[in-house]
């Protein structure tokens, strides 16, 4: 049997050596049917739609009426975006085919691709009456919902195509999302609770309530339900990844380092995978090794902006700033919408001396991310070096303008003022910080190490406490 199967597969190889020797000549050959549909089954998992559809159109020619090149080749013309051709292509199947489910299948996914939702609803409802197997049309029209903007609806289909199986990974997925989009999460814990107890060893339920748990930010709950997934599938690389994230969020770093390892463990590696790895590492201070898996990360893929930041993160904290510039610039290369990447390059500028190169930076970190506190208040810690105290609060007051809730903005501020003797501008600002969040006030100390103007701070703060 094994030799037969290797036989099967040097057949085919034979074959698409043929067939490109045909369109490399422009030559015409003859081959079998199913020497036909195996060429475009391979283009179609080497991800080349155009070989793949000179294939199908070369079949065809030959087998005019062969069901599977005909909805592959309708297939290939919707995701060229050629949906008119692909729906007459379909028609005419249907035509030929008058039996087949996978025609009117089809036409109900092209027609959603083409932003005709009504046209893909119906005719995927009139196909849920002919089918005994209703699981994917329903997921599919749920899909024609969801894109339509119909959440709700969409919500409804997907439920039903889960109850006819509860493992139907793509529509608890789909679910999860439509669920987040409707504010609908916390309401849906009883559903997803319902999944687990009519099969409590549906790893699928648990890592889809994991799920939830962790959009709602309840992050013990969801490692719970990660692990009772992992638990029954000791495999399922997605739920061990997740745990990870989970254990990253509850500030849990060693867990979440061998979450990673055994997501690594249980599927390809992935710099997305090794990145995450590192960052683990990372919190936990072993900037050494934390840095051999970003470099892990750059091997698989070297447009991967997250491992050139990690590693330049990493270096800037070992105090290696000349070093760690390279790699946070290259970063920013690759990815010049992150305020983070233009953040360290600006600290990292002002570190090793470039001031202007770091004002550069900072204004750039404050253009792409303007709605991050931390651009402003790191920012403005360099004229504050310098003594240039007013400077430094004018730059807190552009964060100020596009985050006017931000208590943090206006004790800095008020630091900045005092520092310039401008006291009376300086309460203003004080009492806006602490009318916003008063228990942050504790910031202030650090900026005023002197005992005596501690205790006279403490004195009006105190008269702002939430009684």
């Amino acid at each position: 049997m094994e030799q037969e199967f290797e036989e099967r597969a040097d057949d085919i190889k034979e074959s698409i050596r043929r067939f490109e020797q045909m369109l490399d000549q422009d030559e015409s050959q003859f081959f079998d049917l199913d020497v036909y549909e195996q060429m475009v089954e391979h283009y179609l998992n080497q991800g080349d739609l155009e070989k793949a559809f000179k294939a199908a159109e070369a079949g065809l020619e030959n087998f005019p009426y062969a069901l599977e090149l005909m909805l592959d080749k309708a297939q290939i013309l919707a995701n060229f975006q050629r949906f008119d051709e692909s729906l007459e292509l379909l028609e005419r199947a249907s035509l030929f085919n008058p039996g087949d489910l996978d025609v009117p299948f089809m036409q109900g996914s092209v027609l959603n691709m083409a932003g005709r939702y009504e046209e893909s609803i119906q005719v995927l409802e009139e196909l849920l009456d002919r089918a005994d197997d209703k699981e994917d049309i329903l997921f599919q029209i749920g899909q024609s919902y969801q894109n339509w903007g119909k959440y709700d609806e969409a919500i409804s289909q997907y439920k039903k195509s889960i109850a006819l199986n509860i493992n139907n990974e793509n529509a608890l997925y789909e679910l999860a999302f439509c669920l987040d989009v409707t504010g609908e999460l916390e309401n849906s814990l009883e559903y997803y609770q319902q999944l687990i107890d009519a099969d409590p060893y549906s790893y699928n339920a648990w890592y889809n309530i994991g799920i939830a748990y962790s959009k709602l930010a309840r992050y013990a709950e969801a490692a719970e339900a990660y692990d009772y997934a992992v638990i029954i599938k000791e495999d399922f690389s997605s739920a061990h990844f997740n745990l990870g994230n989970t254990y990253m969020n509850l500030g849990l770093f060693e867990k979440a380092e061998a979450c990673y390892r055994e997501t690594l463990k249980y599927e390809d590696p992935t710099a997305d995978t090794y990145c995450h790895l590192g960052a683990s590492l990372e919190k936990q201070d072993k900037l050494l090794e934390a840095i051999a898996e970003y470099r892990q990360a750059i091997k698989l893929d070297a447009q991967w902006d997250e491992a050139w930041y990690g590693i330049g993160v990493c270096l800037s904290d070992s105090g290696k700033w000349y070093e760690s510039l390279p790699f946070l610039q290259k970063a920013v290369k690759l990815n010049d919408q992150n305020g983070e990447y233009h953040l360290a390059v600006a600290e990292t500028e002002y570190k090793i001396g470039n001031v202007l190169s770091s004002i550069e930076s900072f204004e750039k970190a404050a253009e792409v991310d303007s709605a991050n506190p931390d651009v402003y208040l790191t920012w403005s810690l360099v004229p504050f070096d310098q003594g240039d105290f007013l400077k430094a609060n004018d730059i807190i007051h552009l964060g100020v303008n596009d985050m006017p809730e931000e208590a943090d903005l206006y004790y800095r501020s008020a630091v900045y003022l005092i520092h310039a003797g401008h006291y009376r501008e300086a309460l203003i600002q004080l009492e806006a910080a602490l009318t916003l969040d008063f228990d942050a006030h504790v910031q202030l100390f650090e900026f005023f190490p002197e005992l005596e103007k501690q205790k006279a701070l403490y004195k009006i703060i105190q008269q702002y406490k939430p009684k």
